[in-house]
């Protein structure tokens, strides 16, 4: 972690909010830290689900990274006709958003789910679950206009370099749960496809109308000092100043895939390496 016995942290667990605390000892592969104040209370967030089609790495990198920043509550990839990429990393891909989540203060990861063949994963769409499709055609109304007849659960799907095939368009089009969109009047690429929908989404019908959280109460009892060395976990871009209205809000470090396992009836909580794919917080 780079840090040392009486460092201060922020930590959250996806359930109970975020705590401040201080590491009270290191051990090999794992370190104790005892829990202070609650800084923020969990809060509902959207339930809005992206389906994707892999791409290369890179890009698909970058896909899962902002697509958790924008609050993507899940992540389904769907192994189309034309999908280019044979194999997905999931543990890749779970560092990756738990990296955003530290990064953008959310209190929760995304579950990441193993890939499915698009026609199994239409099967088994669950009931009640509204599915966006961005169809490239130009055929298809705006998101906008389509967005005002549709209830959350929502989820949003994308599909692969080269575009869906025409028989897979022409299947959903006919499936009761599938709304087809378009995007305006530009070709987009497959990750940028999937981004603007879920920042149009969240601004038209998501959590971003809702008001700005205001700076947990925590911070104005810590001392500069103290908020200093909280701040400084953060990438030096992402450093905020004591007046800034911004705070840290992290994991152990993505890389390390570590996880928060609370131990029973103490005040503090141990961290320790994975030794399986983490569940969804």
């Amino acid at each position: 972690m780079r840090r040392g016995e009486g460092d201060a942290v922020a930590v959250f667990n996806g359930r109970d909010g975020e705590f401040a605390a201080r590491i009270s000892e290191i051990g090999r592969g794992s370190c104790s830290l005892a829990i202070g104040a609650q800084r923020r209370k969990q809060q509902a967030e959207a339930d809005l689900w992206l389906v994707f089609a892999p791409i290369k790495h890179a890009r698909l990198d970058f896909l899962v990274e902002k697509a958790t920043e924008l609050g993507a509550s899940a992540l389904l990839p769907a192994m189309t006709a034309r999908t280019n990429v044979a194999r997905v990393n999931l543990d890749r891909l779970r560092a990756n958003a738990i990296e955003a989540a530290e990064q953008s203060e959310r209190l929760t990861i995304p579950e990441i789910r193993p890939p499915q063949k698009l026609d199994a994963l239409l099967r088994s769409w669950p009931a009640g679950r509204s599915l966006i499709l961005c169809d490239e055609s130009g055929t298809a109304p705006p998101l906008a206009d389509a967005l005002a007849s549709l209830k959350p659960p929502l989820a949003v799907m994308t599909g692969p370099e080269g575009g869906f095939a025409d028989s897979e368009l022409d299947a959903m089009r006919n499936l009761p749960f599938v709304c087809p969109v378009g995007l305006g009047p530009r070709i987009l690429r497959a990750d940028t496809a999937a981004l603007a929908a879920l920042a149009a989404i969240q601004a038209l019908a998501g959590d971003w109308r809702r008001n700005v959280r205001a700076e947990p109460a925590f911070l104005s009892r810590f001392p500069p000092t103290e908020f200093s060395r909280m701040s400084s976990l953060l990438p030096p871009a992402a450093r905020p100043s004591p007046t800034s209205g911004s705070s840290s809000s992290i994991l152990p470090p993505a890389a390390s895939h570590r996880r928060l396992a609370h131990r029973h009836r103490a005040r503090e909580i141990r961290i320790s390496p994975l030794r399986s794919p983490p569940r969804a917080l």
